[in-house]
C-alpha cells in the first residue's frame, strides 16, 4: 500500500511541476491611411498634393499611372508642407509609372508629394499617385 501511495504522490507532484502556458500576445500594427491623388500635368508644369500624418512611421509613394504614355519620365518628390510650398526631401527626377519613394515621418505633421515635368512633356498627361502613411 505504501508503494501505491508513493507512486500516486510522485505522479501528483510531477503533474504539478508542469509549465504554465500563457496565451501568446499579438500586437496589432497601427492602421495606415491610403490616399490617392489624380491630376493633369502640363508641359513645364508641376502639381503638389499635401497630406497630414498622424504619427511617426513609413510613408510610401507610388506613381501608379501615367497616361497616355506609361513610359514617360517625370519628376516625383516627397517633402514637408509649410502651408504654401513643398520642401522636397526625397527626389526622383527619372520617375516612370510604378516608381516609388519610401520615406519616414518622424512625428505628426504635414507632408506633400509633387509631380513635375523634367523636360519630356510635349503636351499634357494624366497621373495617379498613391500614398500610404501613418
Amino acid at each position: 500500500m505504501f508503494r501505491l501511495y508513493s507512486v500516486l504522490l510522485l505522479a501528483a507532484a510531477a503533474s504539478a511541476c508542469g509549465s504554465s502556458t500563457t496565451a501568446p500576445t499579438t500586437t496589432t500594427p497601427p492602421p495606415t491611411i491610403q490616399e490617392t491623388f489624380n491630376g493633369t500635368l502640363t508641359k513645364s508644369g508641376g502639381a503638389t498634393h499635401p497630406f497630414a500624418v498622424s504619427r511617426s512611421g513609413a510613408v510610401n509613394v507610388v506613381l501608379t499611372s501615367i497616361a497616355p504614355d506609361s513610359a514617360l519620365v517625370v519628376g516625383l518628390s516627397l517633402g514637408t508642407w509649410n502651408g504654401t510650398a513643398c520642401q522636397a526631401v526625397l527626389v526622383k527626377d527619372h520617375a516612370t509609372q510604378g516608381s516609388t519613394l519610401l520615406g519616414s515621418a518622424s512625428s505628426t505633421g504635414n507632408l506633400c508629394v509633387r509631380i513635375y515635368d523634367v523636360g519630356n512633356l510635349v503636351g499634357s498627361i494624366t497621373y495617379q499617385i498613391d500614398v500610404v502613411h501613418p
